[in-house]
């Protein structure tokens, strides 16, 4: 009977060992869902130098990805000080320079450890576009001093370019349709998913020197060059793009001022966009500074106008419309100045100068067409000193121009990009969402993250606290068996030798 027992005991302990061995093997090969390690961050910075300011975003997404694109977040952003690096024509090492106060605060976000492995660009915009065509060896000597500082930095600076403009309006309407999920989602089952049945947006963007619009048409991209293809999260999008140079805001209003002039015969310069009882003067030569304008051969560059606002709406709209060629000539639909556009299908998102106008008005709360246009022509009629007075806080600048560029808003998206009453109501001027900056840097970025690879996994398994504390107890509990099992096999030993005898 006291064999028996012992055999029974001996063999009980043997199993109880197996199991916990399989368990602490199962442990060790299969962490626990809830004890997984913290995803190791990686960071990338961004510089968005456009027409009129510099703005340097810093991103982050974790090391693995999803459909080989990487879930990409704003961490910050930072304005660098002064004009775009474009006004340095003249100042190169001014370009370089005013880069490092964003440079140094950027650091302060991105482990020191990781800084060296962090991938930045910057990417410049129609103001270098049209640097490059006035001026080339300028436009490289800008690059060359922004690069040198840049490269200063313990970062991994991948370059300096010039992004075309159909690049510009792509990764824009990249950047709403991630952040509206409606390229990835996070589903219930905790994985990334693409949206079923989920209708991709349209992206409007005004620059200071350029605009682009870009949507997903409902009939095929007839012409090539505003053709564009994406693959993203294993997902294909065949989409319009199109960005107008010199239809910038800026530009735009420096092309009105200068077919104002044009129409003068003399140097005084009346114009119906500027409120009324305003007047500055400007030189022939400020105003013609841009290969978007052409002087007469007749002006003096010494010469100074002296502009006069008149505060006359309807003639505001009149001279913004001449800004336009609104007819198509070939036998298939268009925008204007006869480049090639399919209508327009979809929600759209407006956002850099199209909100930023809008917003002065009170105008992006999503407001009937008659709403608008009845705003934007109470604004006009107004006097400049009515104007000073409703806006105390806002700069002369801007309230000059107020008038002139909700008017020219109006004539682009509705005789230029062809949206009509219907379809107004489907335009939504915005500036963030889900608070991240809506603009081309985050969809570049997010672009870029197909080439920047995953980090393998480890070669060794690594374990949470927790799980290491299970893995302890488990093995303590093994030594202990172990410990019984040999004490039991010896009493087993001793026990058939008494028999024996």
């Amino acid at each position: 009977m006291p064999t028996r027992l012992l055999r029974a005991v001996g063999w009980s302990s043997a199993a109880l060992l197996g199991v916990l061995g399989v368990a602490v093997f199962l442990l060790v090969l299969t962490p626990a869902k809830d004890a997984a390690l913290p995803m190791r961050n990686k960071y990338g910075l961004v510089f968005d130098a456009g027409s009129t300011h510099t703005s340097l975003y810093t991103y982050r997404w974790p090391a693995d990805k999803e459909n080989g694109t990487g879930i990409v977040s704003q961490v910050d952003v930072c304005t660098v000080e002064g004009p775009g690096i474009s006004s340095y024509a003249d100042d190169p090492a001014g370009a370089g320079a005013s880069l490092r106060p964003c440079l140094d605060q950027a650091l302060k976000i991105v482990p020191a450890e990781q800084q060296r492995e962090t991938p930045t660009y910057l990417g410049a915009t129609a103001g270098m576009r049209l640097l490059r065509e006035q001026n080339g060896t300028k436009a490289e000597q800008v690059f060359a001093e922004v690069a040198k500082v840049i490269g200063e930095y313990p970062v991994d600076f991948r370059g300096a370019r010039i992004l075309t403009g159909t690049e510009e309006g792509s990764f824009g309407w990249i950047t709403v349709n991630y952040l509206l999920e409606t390229l990835v989602k996070f589903s219930f089952a905790e994985k990334w998913e693409h949206p079923e049945d989920t209708e991709v947006l349209g992206a409007l963007d005004l620059g200071g020197a350029s605009t682009q619009i870009t949507f997903q048409p409902g009939v095929p991209v007839e012409d090539r060059n505003t053709s564009v293809f994406f693959r993203l999260y294993g997902t294909n999008y065949s989409l319009y793009s199109h960005s107008y140079l010199c239809y910038g805001k800026t530009q735009a209003l420096k092309m009105l001022l200068a077919a104002l002039h044009q129409d003068s015969v003399t140097a005084q310069i009346s114009h119906p966009c500027y409120p009324m009882g305003y007047q500055e003067n400007v030189t022939v030569a400020e105003l013609y500074d841009s290969p978007c304008v052409r002087a007469p051969s007749t002006a003096s560059p010494a010469q100074v106008l002296t502009v006069t606002g008149t505060g006359d709406p309807a003639r505001c709209i009149t001279a913004v419309q001449k800004l336009f060629n609104f007819s198509c000539g070939a036998q298939r639909p268009c925008g204007f100045n006869g480049v090639y556009q399919p209508p327009v299908r979809g929600q759209f998102f407006a956002f850099s100068g199209f909100y930023r106008a809008f917003l002065l008005l009170n105008l992006t709360r999503g407001q009937s067409l008659a709403s608008v246009n009845a705003t934007i022509r109470q604004f006009c009629a107004r006097t400049w000193d009515k104007v000073q007075k409703l806006f105390p806080t806002t700069s002369r600048t801007h309230l000059r121009d107020a008038c002139a560029v909700n008017s020219y808003i109006l004539t682009l998206l509705l005789q230029g990009y062809k949206f009509n009453q219907k379809t107004w109501l489907n335009i939504h001027f915005i500036r963030q969402v889900a608070d991240v900056d809506v603009g081309w840097t985050l969809g570049y970025m997010l672009n870029l993250t197909n080439m920047i690879p995953s980090e393998p996994p480890p070669g060794v398994i690594v374990l949470q606290r927790k799980s290491w504390i299970a893995v302890t107890v488990l093995l303590a509990i093994m030594l202990i068996l172990t410990f019984c099992l040999l004490t039991v096999m010896c009493l087993q030993r001793n026990s058939s030798g008494y028999e024996r005898l």
